[in-house]
Parts: C-alpha cells; structure tokens; sequence
C-alpha cells in the first residue's frame, strides 16, 4: 500500500466525478478534472481544510461519519465504500479486543434439534450482530431467493442496509432499516467492540441512511409484529414474527415467521411443496 493510500483514493474519487453527476453546475475556466474541493466539501458538509489534509495525508484517521458522507456526496458504489472502509482499517491498524465475548457463529446441538422440529416454519437465529447462524429448512425457500443467505457469512444488517434486493424484498424499507438499527445499537452502548466495528463500516458502506438513524433517539425495538415481504416465487407475503431470545449465554435471538392471512398461508405451502392448510395462517 502507498504512503497515503486513503488520501489518494479520495482524490481520485472526486476528480473522477463530473459536477453535473452530483447537481452541480459545470461552471467556467475549471482547472481540475472533476469537483473541486470546495464542492466536495460543500456537499459532505466539511472544511475545505480538513478536505485537504485528508488528501494529502496530513490527517488519516477520520470519523466513519465523515467518510460516510464524502461517500454520500461521490455517490459511490458499495464497492468502493468497502475499499475505502479497508484502507481506513490499514491506517488504523485496529484490531479487536482478543479476551472481549466473540458473537457465537454457530448454534448449540438443541436449538438446532428446536429448529429441526419447527419444520416447515420459516425460523432464523442470529447472534448479536444480526449475523445468521442457523435457520430451517422452510427459512431457506423463503430467504434465499432474495438474496438473504448469500455469502459466507449472511448478515441482516448489511443485507438489509446494503443489497439493493432489500428495497423490493422489504416494502416498508424504512421500517426493516430502524430495526436492524436497534437491533445493533445495544452492543454498540455497552462498548462491544465487533458490534462498534461493524457500525464503523456501516457508516461508510450506508451513509446518512446508517448514520442518521444511529443518532437519532433510541426506540425498543420490536419483538413482534408483521412485516411484508416480496418473494420471487410466492408473491406477496405477510408475516407474523416473534422475537425469542435464547440464553444470555448464547448471544443470539431466534425469529419465528409465520402466516399472517389465509393467503400467505397457501403461498408458503405451495412454496414448500406442501398441502394446504400446513401452515396456518394466525391472524393479526
């Protein structure tokens, strides 16, 4: 890596965008590709000095926040917001606490007989950082068409606050993204430090859209409710959910969908191969 990787990455960014591309007018005699600093700084609400001393290495450590916004305001891509999050780790050379409770990335023997047993039931476990560590069979027909479980590692957070797949698969979006928001914020006040690491990515892979909401008030976040999805295969569904935590111990919760409506009920047993009336619908 170059002696100011992060800083030049930057100003390649900005020069490769066009004034126009963010709204701005092109303007005359421009003696630089791109914005100027002065733009970029206008639009990601910082100073012009401090633009410059991140360009040019003179400060390299800077807040998620702020590299969430220039992001916001160069329009990238979450491909160059995760390069941009790498090189960020390469400066600080940060590394997790070794003797700190690392989240449990598999399940204990019974929640997974628990599970075995609830199938056709579309249910998910997840540790605290909203990674998914095991799930029925029935949650597999229902997550992977949307692009839920890819990766070797599927999380909710980033999946929900990253993958374009969530907009549609989640209608209410807004109401999907506080969650996962909430759901973080708990590990973030007690100082865990994975779950602090993940919002120092989520701020610059997301933006205002993270970072936004992780300043705004806290709410308790639900443990049950409805939700609507949109399935590829099945249509619309509404779902009923319930949030269970399982042991202190485990660091993880288990939610459990079920049918909302008679024909959210048909869809999942056609979805599942199953007869009608498998799985009942339970009401509102």
């Amino acid at each position: 890596m170059s002696d100011n990787a992060l800083g030049a990455f930057l100003r390649a960014r900005r020069e490769a965008v066009t004034p126009a591309e963010v709204g701005l007018p092109e303007g005359a005699r421009r003696r630089t590709p791109g914005l100027r600093r002065s733009e970029l700084a206008m639009l990601a609400d910082i100073s012009v000095e401090y633009l410059a001393r991140l360009e040019q290495g003179r400060d390299r450590h800077p807040s998620p926040q702020v590299l969430g916004a220039l992001c916001d305001a160069l329009r990238m891509p979450l491909e160059e917001r995760l390069h941009l999050r790498n090189l960020l780790k390469a400066e600080e050379g940060h590394f997790l606490c070794a003797v700190a409770p690392r989240p449990q990335r598999e399940v204990r023997p019974t929640v997974r007989a628990l599970l075995d047993r609830m199938e056709p039931t579309p249910a998910v476990v997840l540790n605290w950082l909203g990674e998914i560590a095991a799930y029925t069979e029935g949650y597999t027909r229902l997550a992977r068409p949307l692009g839920i479980l890819d990766g070797e590692s599927p999380s909710m957070p980033r999946y929900v606050l990253t993958d374009p797949r969530a907009r549609t698969a989640f209608p209410d979006w807004e109401r999907a993204a506080d969650e996962q928001v909430e759901t973080l914020r708990f590990g973030i006040s007690k100082g865990d430090p994975e779950t602090a690491e993940l919002a120092r990515e989520l701020a610059i892979t997301v933006g205002a859209a993270f970072t936004d909401r992780i300043a705004a008030p806290a709410r308790v976040a639900r443990r049950s409710g409805t939700a609507t999805w949109v399935h590829p295969e099945a249509g619309e569904l509404r779902l009923s959910y319930e949030v269970l935590e399982l042991p202190e111990g485990d660091g993880q919760r288990m939610i459990v969908h079920l049918p909302a409506d008679e024909a959210t009920s048909a869809a999942l047993d056609r979805l599942n191969g199953l007869r009608p009336g498998t799985l009942r619908a339970v009401g509102d």
